[in-house]
């Protein structure tokens, strides 16, 4: 994979310009980290107006939340990781925790075999957790993110994945285990399907960010690990369209 600087663009026809671009990672062919956040999670069975269909996807804050951010992360993703510890906990504070924004959060495998088997366990996790102790993905997520290290080096191994999760409570590793074995092919397939339809909207690197308003359907996108000052010229700029 190549690091590259994209230039502003359009995200669809009709919708805002994107916000410029930081450091992110692309496919070929504050002190706090995201741990603090403890936000509000919910799940979901619809597809949402954007056509991301949002089953198994773990969504932070209100589901009456005016506006969406689609947030296409890898667990392998240096710039993710600086996201989530920079700028993630101000962004909830300012806008989720007000119930202006909900961020859907969409895992993806752009660097390979490891990336993979990381967003299988993230499904596996949320489904595990996500009717009884919804909270319990966001300690798993932030406690996976603490322990990366350097691409498909293996820290994100299924066996090293296991040993984080039996550091977080609330997250059953044993059950983490069988679904890793037993359900990877249909997991792999919903992620896969998740890849092309970020494909298909122009998602091209990790991490992405997608505004939307769904009751006026227009979009702005941010690449990269952003400071919240663009986080809120986007917000502005949808709220404004």
């Amino acid at each position: 994979m190549s690091l590259d600087q994209p230039s502003r663009r359009a995200f669809l026809a009709g919708s805002v310009v994107t916000v410029g671009a930081g450091g992110a990672y692309y496919l070929t062919g504050s002190d706090e980290t995201a741990h603090d956040i403890s936000p509000s999670l919910h799940s979901s069975d619809e597809t949402s107006a954007l056509g991301i269909d949002l089953a198994r996807k773990p969504i932070v804050g209100s589901p009456d939340a005016p506006l969406e951010l689609y947030y296409w992360t890898d667990f392998q993703c240096p710039f993710c990781e600086q996201f989530e510890r920079e700028t993630f906990p101000d962004l909830v504070r300012k806008y989720v925790e007000t119930g202006d924004v909900r961020v859907v959060v969409i895992t993806i495998p752009y660097f390979g075999a490891d990336s993979m088997t990381a967003a299988v366990a993230s499904k596996c996790v949320w489904e595990q957790v996500r009717d009884d102790e919804p909270s319990a993905y966001w300690d798993w997520h932030a406690a996976v993110f603490e322990q990366q290290g350097e691409k498909n080096s293996g820290w994100a191994s299924a066996e090293n994945l296991l040993k984080y999760t039996r550091s977080v409570s609330g997250v059953d590793a044993d059950a983490l285990e069988p679904c890793l074995a037993d359900r990877r092919s249909e997991l792999e397939s919903e992620i896969n399907a998740d890849v092309d339809r970020a494909r298909s909207i122009g998602v091209t690197g990790t991490p992405t960010f997608v505004v939307f308003d769904p009751e006026t359907e227009t979009a702005g996108s941010l690449v990269g690990a952003q400071p919240l000052e663009r986080f809120d010229e986007a917000i502005d700029r949808i709220e404004d369209a």
